[in-house]
């Protein structure tokens, strides 16, 4: 699928068939760019979940920007609250056709609140800083901080980067606070014991961000 929305369960469906499920209820959209991803993270449902040909975020290729625009321009607005970057792979791999995609969410319907779920090494992948690209089509980074030290982080996530990737990745946000209203990070509940998310919260205070615990699906 290219675009989804996300229902109870861990569940990811076509936007035909959240629909017919509820017709009236603002829900997300959902963008999925690539497969591709510079983590190989322990809990990730990537290697872990099962899904029916119909309703799978893997994709056979990886879309081009007017197909994107295409599925965008059919979208059912009505019961839309929030576009979402997300996917099985990481949407900054593919940088160009991220912030394209965003700008055009804001060009077409312009007080729709955007937002990007990354794992935060998209300036290590491209090898420069990257955060000013999302000034002004950007409402909230979502970043997966995951573990309160390098060490833990690393053992967790697997970055192809090693262990300097945790630091990148807490630049990373601070770099985009000056571009993106909102940057929160991340931890995942039951995955993160409540002493890590304890150490997670003091991190994300020091930096003045906002931390997450989000629900484990493993459905």
């Amino acid at each position: 699928m290219i675009v989804y929305a996300t229902h109870a369960g861990g569940r990811y469906l076509p936007l035909a068939e959240s629909l017919r499920i509820d017709s009236t209820t603002p829900r997300g959209l959902y963008v999925n760019l690539t497969n591709r991803c510079n983590c190989n993270c322990v809990f990730c449902l990537r290697g872990k979940k099962n899904m029916a040909a119909n309703a799978s975020l893997w994709l056979e290729r990886e879309p081009t920007v007017d197909e994107v625009k295409a599925e965008l321009d059919a979208a059912p607005w009505q019961v839309v609250k929030e576009v979402v970057f997300c996917g099985f792979g990481e949407p900054t791999i593919r940088l160009a056709e991220l912030t394209e995609l965003l700008a055009y969410v804001k060009k077409i319907r312009p007080n729709m609140s955007t937002r990007l779920n990354t794992n935060g090494l998209g300036e290590l992948y491209h090898g420069r800083e990257i955060a000013a690209e999302f000034e002004n089509i950007l409402d909230t980074a979502s970043i997966s901080l995951n573990a309160a030290t390098a060490e833990k982080y690393f053992k967790l996530t697997r970055a192809v980067y090693g262990i300097k990737s945790f630091d990148a990745m807490l630049t990373f946000a601070e770099h985009m606070k000056a571009f993106v209203p909102h940057v929160v990070l991340t931890v995942v509940d039951k995955v993160t014991s409540p002493e890590e998310i304890a150490a997670c919260r003091k991190i994300c205070d020091e930096r003045g961000l906002t931390l997450r615990v989000r629900p484990y699906e493993d459905s």
